[in-house]
């Protein structure tokens, strides 16, 4: 078998391209007709398949089957379908293929049915004002949906209307729109509106057009400018922050933009800088405003320079022009305005004492209104001691009644008082002999009426009450007890007090009387510190009362000086240096203690309250001189005959008078009526023992009745109230205790006795 080679088509069964016009109308149009060179007459059947015939879209195209002709039965439309591929297919009256299926190509010929078409109808595009020309704003641009490849979709643009200046072109193949001439301003022409076309068969076909807006973008090229050169506005004096008016202003640039903005300087007439412009940011004016009080007394008219300018710089390529200036006059409209202290607070001092009328100061407030007739009165508003009086006037302020210290209202020895000014502005009628405040004035033709109402100020007054030495120290106490032998227990701790404050009071100086020499024989006096000071025997001294002149001093300018007796009961010593007779030393010598007695007390209280729980032996308690013994009042009979009443400090030194004879109490419950009768018998020295022949008279037996009505001395330099402690008492007598001054006859065990307060001392001692 030989290998059969490809077969041969025959020429007449290719079938070349068929080209047809879109858009034909003669329906049903013949194509071309298809043979097969088996044509046997009546003997092959023709058929077509593809898009078109049997596909979508159906039934374009048809064929004759006897014949071969192919018929167009339908308008193509080359935007839809520019082509149609089918295959042509020859059988035999069997069904039989005679030709294998050939290719039937349909092409659509191109018609310029379409017009061209802008991507949008409008194009929006911006420009700089003095844009250079040539500078391109924006492109646009067009589609044809005829065939590209032909002239029909060639599409070339055009400006048709841009208006007067013909300030822009067009590129007619890209469509790009660029300035064309120079001279573009926003001022002028802010937005331009272009009419473009597009149009097919390169430029000579179908036609569109569009819209072309151009917006001018701003530059600061215009300067703001004042709309008048002179302004005038008025406000009142004294008002701060205030807006004044406004200077109004102009700019040909974008409202709203910074290049629009103004900004404001005032060049000259406010040296004082009283005014202060700023920029309203809604209607770019000025608003002038008050930036310090302003007062028409002393300047009632301003008149201002005030420039303009943008917030941002010119552009270079601005035609130059001169800074905006404006004239500004401000009128200053005088009101009533209140009185001033000018000193305030007002600092006086006064000397403490100062009697009823002397002159503190004289503070008065002034008048701000100087071109006004008004008359300023004063009233005291804050006067809680009513120390002080006030000339409405005048101003004068001067002492109601003598100052003292201390009180109450004194801060920090300071009086602070409020003083009231007002001025005599529009008031109603009041009565005349109302003084404050001052009632209005009828008119008279030469006195026009207030213009405002009346105002006042307040001026603090503050006084300060300076002290005035006028005490001299008092010996507190004055009485004490002492051993008669020197050195331990020989000694006797003084102090004084002051009414004066510092520095009138301490320290103070002690010393025996100058006036009695001798008594530096027996006495001695040193310093102990700034309040206190330390008598001591120097000799052994017999028991009994003593009373020793003793001069006190201050340390105030001038110092103060009194001379002072102190009563002092000298008792026997025992081995610890403390008085054995405690009953009759307390009885005798009041509220004295002594030096040692002191310093045992005070280690007494330290260990009773933070001393550590452990074995102790119990030592006496050396105290005895604070202890009395009621006994003694149950008895006076025991000390009348040998006592003498203690010589008062301003009693004079005169010859004494024998002592009134008094009937005794006849019980303890006519202790009491005894001595408000009598008064606390005391003691002195008896005459044959006296030191240094110093002898103390005694005083009227009405003791308590003295102290009662001197209200210079404290009550105790003469009378100690006494009462009596009744009997059946839980613990026994406090005289118990010292009535033993060693550790082998005191018997503590009755500590634990008296209660929860002593169970310390019980434990210590019991």
């Amino acid at each position: 078998r030989h290998q059969e080679g490809p077969r041969r088509v025959k020429r007449a069964w290719v079938i070349p391209p068929i080209s047809v016009s879109e858009n034909h109308k003669r329906i049903p149009h013949l194509l071309v007709q298809i043979k097969s060179d088996k044509q046997q007459p009546g003997g092959v059947i023709y058929s077509i398949k593809g898009p078109g015939v049997d596909e979508e879209p159906l039934g374009i195209f048809s064929i004759d089957k006897f014949t071969g002709k192919v018929f167009l039965n339908a308008m193509l439309d080359r935007e839809e379908n520019d082509r149609f591929r089918l295959k042509a297919f020859a059988l035999d009256l069997g069904g039989t293929t005679l030709e294998d299926p050939t290719d039937l190509e349909i092409i659509v010929v191109d018609q310029n049915d379409n017009r061209p078409l802008f991507r949008q109808d409008v194009f929006t595009g911006h420009v700089v004002e003095g844009a250079v020309p040539g500078t391109c704003v924006m492109t646009v641009d067009a589609t044809d949906a005829d065939d590209p490849d032909t002239d029909n979709a060639a599409l070339r643009y055009s400006i048709l209307e841009q208006g007067a200046g013909g300030m822009f072109s067009i590129n007619a193949t890209t469509g790009e729109i660029c300035t064309a001439s120079a001279g573009l301003d926003r001022e002028s022409v802010g937005v331009y509106n272009l009419t473009v076309q597009a149009a097919d068969m390169s430029g000579d076909g179908l036609t569109t057009t569009a819209t072309a807006v151009i917006y001018l973008q701003d530059i600061n090229d215009n300067p703001p400018e004042f709309t008048k050169e002179e302004f005038s506005m008025e406000v009142e004096e004294q008002a701060a922050g205030v807006d004044v008016g406004k200077v109004f202003v102009h700019d040909k640039d974008l409202a709203g933009s910074p290049n629009w903005l103004a900004k404001f300087t005032i060049l000259e007439g406010d040296p004082e800088g009283a005014f202060s412009i700023r920029t309203d940011p809604h209607t770019n004016d000025g608003v002038i405003s008050v930036a310090k009080p302003l007062d028409h007394e002393v300047r009632d008219r301003f008149e201002l320079t005030v420039s303009v300018q943008n917030e941002q710089p010119l552009e270079p390529s601005a035609p130059p022009s001169p800074r905006a200036l404006a004239t500004v006059r401000v009128r200053v409209r005088d009101v009533n305005e209140a009185p001033t202290f000018r000193e305030n607070p007002r600092r006086v001092t006064v000397l403490e004492g100062a009697p009823p009328g002397t002159s503190v100061t004289t503070y008065t407030a002034s008048d701000p209104d100087t071109r006004q007739l008004q008359t300023i009165s004063y009233a005291l508003l804050y006067d809680p001691a009513e120390w002080l009086q006030m000339n409405p006037h005048t101003g004068t302020v001067r002492t109601r009644r003598e100052l003292l210290h201390p009180s109450a209202f004194l801060q920090g020895g300071w009086y602070i008082a409020l003083v009231l000014a007002r001025d005599d502005g529009e008031q109603p009628p009041c009565p005349f002999a109302l003084s404050f405040p001052p009632c209005r004035v009828p008119l008279t033709p030469h006195r026009a009426p207030p213009a405002e109402p009346p105002l006042s100020a307040t001026g603090t007054l503050s006084i300060e009450i300076l002290e005035v030495n006028d005490h001299a120290p008092l010996l507190q106490p004055p009485a004490g007890v002492v051993c008669g032998r020197p050195g331990r227990g020989g000694s006797l701790l003084l102090g004084a007090t002051d009414e004066d404050r510092p520095p009138h009071g301490a320290p103070f100086h002690f010393q025996l009387s100058p006036q009695h020499p001798q008594l530096a024989r027996n006495w001695s006096i040193t310093r102990f510190n700034v309040t206190h000071a330390v008598l001591a025997v120097l000799v052994e001294l017999p028991e009994g009362p003593y009373s020793l002149p003793l001069l006190l001093r201050d340390s105030g300018t001038p110092p103060q000086e009194q001379q002072q007796l102190l009563n002092i009961s000298v008792c026997p010593c025992g081995r610890e240096g403390v008085c054995e007779d405690g009953v009759l030393a307390a009885a005798t010598a009041g509220a004295g203690i002594t030096l040692g007695a002191l310093m045992i007390i005070l280690g007494s209280i330290i260990l009773f309250l933070g001393g550590p729980s452990q074995p102790h032996t119990p030592d006496p308690i050396p105290f005895p001189q604070d202890a009395y013994d009621i006994n003694q009042l149950r008895h006076p009979e025991l000390l009348l005959p040998r006592a003498k009443a203690p010589t008062r400090r301003d009693a004079p030194l005169s010859p004494a008078s024998p002592p009134a004879s008094r009937t005794l109490p006849s019980s303890p419950s006519d202790i009491e009526d005894f001595i408000n009768e009598v008064g606390t018998p005391a003691l002195s020295a008896p005459s044959p023992t006296a030191p240094a022949g110093l002898t103390v008279p005694p005083v009227s037996p009405q003791g308590l009745e003295a102290a009662d009505g001197d209200p210079s001395v404290p009550p105790y330099d003469t009378a100690l109230i006494y009462d009596y402690e009744g009997s059946g008492s839980v613990g026994s007598a406090l005289s118990s205790i010292v009535s033993s001054l060693t550790d082998e006859d005191q018997d503590y065990d009755y500590l634990s006795e008296w209660g929860p307060r002593f169970q310390r001392l019980a434990d210590l001692y019991g």
